[in-house]
């Protein structure tokens, strides 16, 4: 099915829009550099010297139409229309002397009313794959009557961005967005996660000027038609506890509550390889399948076993597959409003309880702060605790300030009625190196407690230092571990400790206290 690039300056290269997974991988194997098929049948492929994202990279178009909405900083940093135009056709004159290239025609969102149309266009056929995968596929008739897209990805990640001719850039890569001609310009990465989170960042953008919610979570639905939502930063246990075989999958990254309930963004999955096993992650594994695709694994050149612990390229390899690959998702991705909205953390100071009860502000100000600890030996100097925070757990795909998303969790919260729940993770019994982390089946009760409903009405008692209200009991879980203090042999340590945890807190909320109302900053952690 042709489509003319011509209006993007684009003519003369043989266009391949939406080939079928098979043409997909037939181009891949005969053009793109180091492509294999896997063992068990999943694309193999390699994105370069990039293989993660590169967030100091991003710009955002400083224009008329959006400035007064963009929180400007080290998120969001701007470039001048001019400077983008250059971006822009430096990536038309380098797709333009391709021989052939790829176009990938999809939707994002699936609830038809917030649903946009997005055009992919790129020079690798994995890259094409992978936002096949990604994006939710059209049926034949929705490609026939696509018409004009709402945005369109211009990746020419095989051509270096010019610092020396647009000032605004700090390296030979560029991941630029223009959201008042809705376009979007990859140069100098050939890593396949900027698109998605290009995606993502439009959606963030556009859906709360629209009243609607977009968040960085997973979720899924239990038999009832309940919810639940799944918020957290890497190592918190995201993937594990969302993805349950007695509960339909709605999808695993990027969602958005408006005032019919939640739907996903995306299509598709994209899941961390580094150690994967059957055993500890089989829906994951079983995925990866013909139609997925590999990124920048170690595998036997003989075999094409996939080597799921070689790092050898990186730390960060990655799957991406449909989401109908996961046995029991729920298709179409909807669901009805979050009953229950979960802050996965994992505290390796040892202070946070197992799981405590938020209110309204709380969950604004937990959700603002977006808290996990790295813990020692997990990165060069790290030699004790460390806390790490991310606005609204993901903030380098935030686009306006991260209040603003934070106000409408609350909103959506008292107007439909979801509860709030700081889950914890991490340790318990003294900080890392003195504790040891809770057993995962304690957690994966108290997630199965939350989801049926027997927290709702839990006794609890105020943390002294978080405020939150610590639960007490829970089916599964021994009571002498839900209250932190308790766990600990030298009390006067937990003290100080927590209070250690607190300050971290208070500083890192300092940039964000001037547009918290006087509601939220008494929620906040206190050191009397």
């Amino acid at each position: 099915m042709s489509v003319d690039l011509k209006e993007y300056g684009i003519q003369g290269p043989k266009v391949l829009r939406n080939l079928s997974v098979a043409r997909l991988y037939e181009e891949a194997v005969r053009f793109d550099k180091g492509a294999k098929i896997s063992s068990t049948g999943a694309l193999i492929a390699f994105s370069g010297e990039k293989t993660g994202r590169s967030p100091k990279d991003k710009r955002i178009v400083r224009e008329p139409g959006s400035e007064e909405n963009v929180w400007w900083g080290p998120v969001n940093m701007e470039i001048s229309p001019e400077g983008f135009a250059a971006n822009k056709e430096r990536a038309i004159e380098y797709l333009g002397q391709e021989n052939q290239i790829y176009v990938i025609d999809g939707f994002a969102g699936w609830d038809r009313d917030h649903q946009i149309k997005v055009r992919v266009i790129c020079a690798r056929s994995y890259h094409a794959l992978f936002m096949h995968n990604m994006l939710i596929r059209p049926t034949a008739e929705e490609l026939e009557n696509f018409g004009e897209p709402d945005y369109v990805i211009f990746n020419a990640g095989g051509r270096e961005a010019d610092p020396g001719a647009v000032e605004e850039l700090s390296s030979k890569t560029s991941v630029a967005l223009d959201f008042s001609s809705g376009h979007f310009v990859i140069l100098g990465t050939d890593y396949a996660g900027e698109m998605k989170k290009g995606v993502f960042t439009v959606m963030h953008y556009l859906m709360p000027l629209r009243g609607v919610l977009s968040m960085h979570c997973s979720a899924n639905e239990g038999e009832e038609g309940d919810v639940s939502v799944f918020f957290g930063l890497s190592g918190t246990g995201k993937t594990t506890l969302s993805t349950d075989p007695n509960r339909k999958l709605i999808g695993d990254d990027e969602h958005c509550w408006t005032d019919t309930g939640i739907f996903n963004i995306e299509g598709g999955c994209y899941a961390k390889t580094i150690d994967l096993s059957e055993e500890a992650e089989p829906l994951i594994y079983d995925a990866i399948r013909f139609g997925a695709v590999l990124e920048n694994v170690g595998v036997d050149e003989e075999t094409r076993v996939v080597d799921y612990t070689d790092d050898s390229i990186t730390q960060n390899t990655r799957t991406s597959y449909p989401i109908e690959f996961v046995p029991g998702a729920k298709i179409p991705c909807v669901g009805g409003h979050a009953d229950n909205i979960i802050f996965l953390t994992c505290d390796a100071y040892g202070v946070l309880p197992p799981v405590s009860r938020l209110t309204p502000e709380q969950a604004m100000y937990h959700f603002i702060s977006g808290y996990t600890a790295k813990v020692a030996g997990t990165e060069m100097g790290v030699e004790e605790p460390e806390a790490t925070f991310s606005a609204c757990f993901g903030a380098a795909f935030l686009v306006l300030h991260p209040m603003r998303y934070a106000e409408l969790l609350a909103e959506k919260m008292r107007k439909f009625g979801g509860k709030a729940w700081l889950v914890n993770t991490g340790w318990t019994g003294g900080a890392f190196g003195t504790g040891k982390r809770i057993n995962l089946k304690y957690t994966r009760a108290i997630i199965d407690a939350i989801n049926s409903g027997k927290l709702a009405d839990a006794p609890t008692e105020e943390d002294p230092f978080f405020k939150v209200g610590i639960v007490t009991s829970c089916p599964e879980v021994p009571d002498e571990i839900l209250v932190p203090k308790n766990t600990w042999k030298d009390k006067e340590a937990f003290d100080t400790t927590a209070r250690k945890l607190v300050s971290a807190f208070s500083r890192n909320f300092e940039k964000f206290s001037s547009e918290a109302g006087p509601e939220v900053l008494a929620a906040a952690p206190s050191l009397d």
